[in-house]
């Protein structure tokens, strides 16, 4: 049988894990995921599911005393106030679920309303509801934070320290000489592409064209798109690939391109520690993660072309509002540059 496809893959652990969610959901929220099935991703319906597994576990502590979520009916539903989605809003500011404290902030707070509105949508357009009381309910305003971002010399850095290992314990340097090469490849192809983090860790060996300079990347939504990378990355990636070449434990049958010591395609979180790893190292007060990366190459290629669709087009964003939201921000860099642009006077009139 061939090898499944790694986003495959992703999408049936998704569906096995919504199916799991759904025992701890009224059996009406199966005919929801049904309907909208066509409409949305596994992934879009795997965070609608966690967050209805909240919203109705706050239903029967604080509305529907008495009753189990499995007794929860669409009657119950509509009998759901304005008032009771917002105080569960208020309550997601602290609250306790399977015995663990948790908390939200205004993001995620507005991300599991835009779920409820959701569902309460849908039955009542499909007329199973006679009235839709989360419409009435307001989005929480959202402030925006910092952007993050690494700085030229900061990228300059992190490479040099994941390349030498600088900083590093005699333990970790250990563990270094192991995934160096490897780890300089990631954050090159962060840093010089922008891609995304799921998108890195599905590549294959065969996706990599040295001889275009391209690669292929499976984006949101499951459409295929070809990248360009610059020499950097190719001789980053070329040294990686000639380096695992020589290596005989790597299994005949293992497209994957980024390896974890297990000699399996790398898994996000590993990804994810080995960017927070260098990047304590070079920038402890900034917390870097890969989407920090994909920000920075996404501000450098701003301020290089000070085109925000070619920025949206690369980074793939589907709204270039989205692109414009995070990269657009005129830096100081670009402000000083056009600060002598607009000329007040004709320079031969005031000869």
């Amino acid at each position: 049988m061939e090898e499944k496809n790694f986003y495959q893959q992703r999408n049936i652990k998704n569906l096995e894990k919504i199916e799991y969610l759904k025992e701890e959901l009224p059996p009406f929220v199966e005919d929801y995921f049904i309907g909208i099935e066509n409409q949305t991703s596994t992934l879009t319906r795997l965070n609608y599911a966690y967050d209805l597994r909240i919203f109705f576990d706050y239903l029967i502590k604080k509305v529907f005393r008495g009753k189990t979520i499995h007794e929860l009916t669409l009657a119950d539903l509509e009998e759901v106030q304005a008032s009771d989605i917002e105080r569960f809003l208020s309550y997601l500011n602290h609250y306790n679920f399977n015995g663990t404290e948790e908390s939200c902030n205004e993001r995620a707070k507005a991300r599991k309303l835009s779920t409820i509105r959701a569902m309460f949508k849908y039955f009542f357009s499909k007329e199973r509801i006679s009235v839709d009381n989360a419409a009435k309910v307001s989005l929480p305003k959202i402030h925006e934070k910092e952007i993050i971002r690494l700085e030229v010399n900061e990228v300059s850095d992190l490479l040099n320290c994941a390349d030498s290992g600088t900083g590093m314990s005699s333990h970790q340097k250990a563990f270094h000489e192991k995934t160096k090469i490897r780890d300089v490849a990631i954050l090159t192809l962060f840093l010089g592409t922008g891609i995304r983090i799921s998108e890195l860790v599905g590549l294959n060996n065969e996706d990599i064209d040295f001889t275009n300079y391209s690669f292929r990347v499976t984006r949101k939504g499951g459409n295929q798109t070809v990248l360009y990378f610059s020499d950097e990355v190719a001789e980053a990636l070329a040294r990686y690939i000639a380096y695992k070449e020589e290596d005989k434990n790597i299994p005949e049958n293992e497209h994957a391109l980024f390896l974890s010591l297990k000699m399996q395609r790398i898994s996000i979180r590993a990804v994810e520690n080995l960017v927070k790893k260098y990047s304590r190292l070079v920038t402890p007060l900034k917390k870097i993660s890969p989407h920090k990366l994909r920000s920075t190459y996404g501000t450098q290629l701003y301020r290089e072309t000070q085109d925000i669709y070619v920025v949206a087009d690369v980074l793939g964003h589907k709204d270039v509002n989205t692109t414009k939201k995070h990269y657009a921000a005129i830096s100081e860099d670009i402000r000083r540059s056009v600060a002598g642009k607009v000329k007040l006077r004709d320079e031969n009139e005031q000869k």
